[in-house]
């Protein structure tokens, strides 16, 4: 677990120092998930480094809320999808990694453009669903935020995977409770999230998303609850911004990049043993 601590704390110290070297993205949301990545890719899910954009015979991921693409990408270039010095060409021009994860640059482990959101969660009930069609037996992942769920596309979507007992999707939702012009609460009355996903015929779990040990036994107890005829949902608490402290629970760190000082000091609450890029 220890190793799996350390691992995160190095993907928080690339998520700033990405953004921070282009003065843009959006570093509270994926500070925020660096646990969930690390627990997924390192401990729970059954994935491929040698990548093939068909995904037979594997567990898949797909991201949502692709505004926090540089998580995913540290992920991906410490699991062994790419050169982690890659990450150095984060949001440059003709890069791999753009913005927000597109596929047109072939990177390793993206498989749906994700700039527009609302969509994730359509592509993994379609991928779900073929993995049925293929009688495979591994699982699809799909990662929103909560504000994310202000549009329209994550209910039909939601309503089409519980009456079409898509059992093989284990859906995640980050639920810091802010989005980028405030709080969740405020913008767009969200309400209780769990709630909703349950009325809408969904089995769902709560966990926290910033404990190691919470995410990694949250994601277990979601894999034994798919095959049951209906989909999953994990509602994972997390904190905007967590592991620097001027930037936890404060919704304008959603796209906006430290300047030298604040890195600075960031970097400094997130000691690594681990190298940077």
């Amino acid at each position: 677990m220890a190793d799996l601590k350390q691992i995160a704390t190095q993907i928080r110290r690339d998520v700033l120092r990405m953004v921070h070297g282009v003065s843009s993205g959006h570093p509270g949301g994926s500070l925020g998930c660096a646990d969930f990545f690390t627990a997924l890719y390192f401990n729970v899910m059954e994935h491929n480094p040698r990548f093939t954009m068909d995904g037979k015979n594997e567990d898949l991921f797909f991201l949502s809320n692709g505004h926090i693409s540089p998580v995913w990408y540290s992920t991906l270039a410490r699991s062994g999808y790419f050169e982690i010095s890659e990450l150095a060409s984060f949001r440059k021009l003709n890069t791999r990694l753009q913005g927000h994860p597109a596929t047109a640059e072939h990177l390793p482990g993206i498989r749906m453009a994700s700039g527009s959101l609302g969509q994730g969660l359509s592509v993994a009930i379609g991928a779900a669903l073929t993995k049925k069609l293929n009688q495979e037996t591994k699982l699809v992942y799909s990662l929103h935020g909560d504000g994310e769920l202000e549009e329209g596309q994550i209910w039909e979507a939601v309503l089409f995977a519980a009456h079409h007992n898509v059992d093989n999707l284990i859906s995640t939702i980050d639920w810091n409770g802010q989005q980028i012009d405030g709080t969740t609460a405020a913008v767009g009355g969200l309400g209780n999230i769990r709630e909703k996903f349950e009325a809408f015929g969904w089995l769902t779990l709560e966990m926290n998303g910033n404990d190691m040990d919470g995410v990694i036994g949250g994601l277990q107890q979601a894999r034994n609850l798919t095959g049951q005829g209906k989909p999953v949902a994990i509602m994972m608490h997390t904190v905007m911004g967590k592991g620097v402290d001027f930037m936890e629970n404060d919704h304008n760190w959603h796209g906006t990049a430290p300047n030298d000082e604040q890195l600075q000091k960031a970097l400094a609450q997130l000691p690594s043993t681990l190298a940077d890029y």
